[in-house]
């Protein structure tokens, strides 16, 4: 698979099938994450995987602390989504709640979708991704970057994904449960396996800007 394939391919998985993927593969695009950037090579991300038993107790565990504990994020969560952003996110979720047959305005209907974070969407695997809180907010950016190239190797080898920064914002609990020391900030996680294709969440794309829309163009 090229990299433009991968990009194409690659969608956020919203329904998981049970099976698991073996260590093997996940070792593969592990590794081939591996080559993301990182100022100074400093490579601050580091990642919890869970399997088996392990993510039935983190699945249960994490849904009945969202339940129950206000979200408290390591990473302040963004303070608005002015303009064309609030529009994106507005899209997306419409595309979403349409997919799954949810209306416009059934607030409880949304709410329960929503907690299908909580639920790890079904998947067989979570990666719980920290950073080092020294490298601060350049720590965090240069873990996007690895978040980002987890996902496409992950495509590239048939692993559909889902970043999740939702599970973030059960920091405490997810701290506590995996016994992750204060000096790693809990940016985001990632639930991944074996797609889900006939579930109606996985069934929807959303848009991309075009070049023209993020490029600034300067000659002189």
């Amino acid at each position: 698979m090229t990299l433009d394939e991968a990009l194409a391919q690659r969608f956020s998985c919203r329904a998981f099938r049970a099976d698991p993927v073996p260590d093997a593969t996940i070792n593969a695009f592990v590794r081939a994450a591996q080559q993301a950037p990182s100022w100074c090579n400093a490579q601050p991300w580091q990642l919890i995987i869970t399997r088996g038993d392990g993510t039935e107790r983190f699945r249960t565990g994490l849904y009945a602390a969202a339940q129950s504990t206000a979200p408290a994020p390591d990473l302040p969560w963004p303070e608005g989504y002015p303009g064309i952003y609030g529009d994106r996110r507005r899209a997306c979720g419409f595309q979403l709640y349409d997919a799954v047959g949810i209306e416009k305005g059934d607030r409880a209907a949304s709410a329960a979708q929503m907690m299908e974070n909580y639920r790890l969407f079904g998947a067989p695997h979570v990666a719980i991704v920290t950073s080092a809180r020294a490298l601060g907010a350049y720590g965090a950016m240069d873990t996007g970057g690895f978040v980002t190239a987890f996902c496409l190797a992950a495509t590239a080898h048939g692993i559909a994904t889902i970043p999740q920064a939702a599970i973030a914002a059960q920091a405490p609990f997810v701290r506590n449960h995996f016994g992750i020391p204060d000096d790693r900030m809990i940016l985001c996680a990632i639930s991944f396996g074996h797609a889900d294709t006939d579930h109606p969440a996985n069934r929807f794309r959303t848009d991309r800007a075009d070049p023209a829309d993020v490029i600034d163009w300067k000659d002189a």
